[in-house]
């Protein structure tokens, strides 16, 4: 079987935007690199069930003044590269990630350094328009250099349909009611610890928990989420690296199978991608930790019968794929010399 996967990456070496690449399987083995769309620092992109992607990229005039957005594609083609449907740009500079929500047409963006969430109308012609822009707010974290000021890095749906941000800057995350226009209506805030660092979290309704990485403090967190009301609070936090690491590192993407008995981050800077398995309650011990076979992994991704998982790594060009025992919850390399020029984010494609 031949599955399909969206690439976001950087564009500052050899990168020209947005690609694809396969796996087989039957072989067990990443091919068939195709550049699908040229744009500016892709990182991040997202896909409706209309088959429209959806990149950040960023726009320059002819003074070199920045503004940043993202552009559209229709996924069904395969003209490749492919041409814009439409593009929006209207934020200080490029946003940090994206998402969508197919019930109210949504698209949503946070801005790491303009420091704002975003949402926008979708058309049914694909056009864009801009609904809310909200500012986050919060004390600043000790790490200077990263805490600067408000640093959004992901926003996206809840389970039950709400909007959650995740603020690296400010220790934060915000939980906001969405209306169908795109408004977002402030619910409730978590501060987590000074330095936490907060960067992607995933939830896991069935256990009524949410995992929470914390990049700057290399940490897991377990959330308990209390749907009714939207509120989060604080249960536990375990380090996705050894005791004994002195080393730069941060961590970075979350990713949990669908039976919700194992969690996935990954670390850049010790290399890895840490697994641990999660109890019924939802509470989280290591079992693996396992290189990525490269520099600098920021994401990666189970396959659909999560038999499989595939990491990148931004600094060394290359991908790597693992096997994955659905029983144990640990992977096995079987590739590690796939090239993929600066990947940050890997997506199924639809």
């Amino acid at each position: 079987m031949i599955e399909k996967y969206l690439l976001g990456t950087y564009t500052r070496r050899i990168s020209k935007g947005v690609y694809q690449l396969e796996l087989d399987t039957e072989n067990k083995k990443l091919q068939n690199l195709v550049f699908v769309g040229s744009a500016i620092d892709p990182t991040y992109v997202a896909e409706s069930d209309q088959k429209r992607i959806y990149a950040i990229t960023k726009v320059k005039d002819d003074q070199d003044n920045v503004t940043g957005g993202f552009v559209e594609w229709d996924g069904t083609s395969t003209d490749f590269p492919l041409k814009p449907i439409a593009s929006i740009h209207d934020q200080e500079t490029s946003p940090a990630y994206i998402s969508v929500d197919e019930d109210k047409q949504l698209v949503f963006t946070a801005n790491y350094h303009a420091g704002t969430v975003n949402s926008y109308k979708i058309g049914a012609d694909g056009s864009i328009s801009k609904a809310d822009r909200i500012m986050d707010k919060g004390k600043l974290g000790f790490r200077k250099e990263q805490q600067d000021g408000p640093h959004p890095h992901y926003i996206n749906l809840t389970p039950e349909g709400r909007i959650v941000a995740v603020d690296l800057g400010v220790d934060k995350v915000f939980i906001y009611d969405l209306q169908d226009s795109g408004k977002l209506v402030p619910v409730s805030e978590l501060q987590m610890q000074d330095g936490y660092g907060p960067r992607h979290i995933y939830f896991d309704p069935k256990k009524k928990v949410a995992y929470l990485v914390g990049e700057l403090s290399s940490n897991v967190a377990v959330l308990d989420y209390d749907a009714d009301k939207g509120v989060l609070s604080l249960r536990d936090i375990n380090s996705t690296i050894p005791d004994d690491w002195t080393e730069h590192n941060g961590a970075a993407a979350i990713r949990v199978s669908k039976d919700g008995r194992f969690v996935y981050v990954s670390n850049r800077g010790n290399n890895s991608i840490a697994v641990f398995s999660s109890d019924e309650k939802g509470n989280l011990s290591l079992i693996q930790r396992i290189s990525t076979e490269g520099d600098f992994p920021r994401d990666f991704n189970l396959s659909d019968d999560e038999s499989f998982v595939i990491a990148l790594n931004q600094n060394s060009d290359n991908a790597t794929l693992y096997t994955r025992d659905s029983e144990s919850g640990k992977l096995t390399m079987v590739q590690k010399d796939f090239m993929v020029p600066e990947g940050v984010s890997i997506l199924r494609k639809k």
